[in-house]
């Protein structure tokens, strides 16, 4: 199994709709988000968010996300840009698919 090849973490106010997780829906407000993608699966990123400064994370719907050529750090800017814009029904990957 490969190491980490690359993790990114931002903070970001989540636009109108919020983000949407697998483990409780849609989440709102201020949150950390992470992207990190290892060096055994380069060709995938995987987004979790969490409130910030809590300790639960949750898995952004449609994570993994394919990098179809971008590397982890667009793919974590992007995923950033969705958030703070927001989405009806919360940002998901597939907001994000190229």
């Amino acid at each position: 199994m490969g190491g980490l090849a690359e993790r990114y973490e931002d903070q970001v106010v989540a636009g109108p709709g919020g983000v949407m997780t697998d483990e409780v829906g849609v989440v709102t407000g201020d949150l950390t988000v992470v992207t990190e993608a290892d060096d055994d699966q380069a060709h995938v990123a995987r987004v979790r968010v969490q409130y910030t400064g809590a300790e639960e994370w949750y898995t952004l719907t449609g994570s993994p996300i394919p990098l179809a050529g971008r590397s982890a750090g667009q793919v974590h800017q992007a995923v950033l840009r969705a958030a703070a814009t927001g989405a009806e029904g919360g940002v998901s990957a597939d907001h994000l698919r190229s």
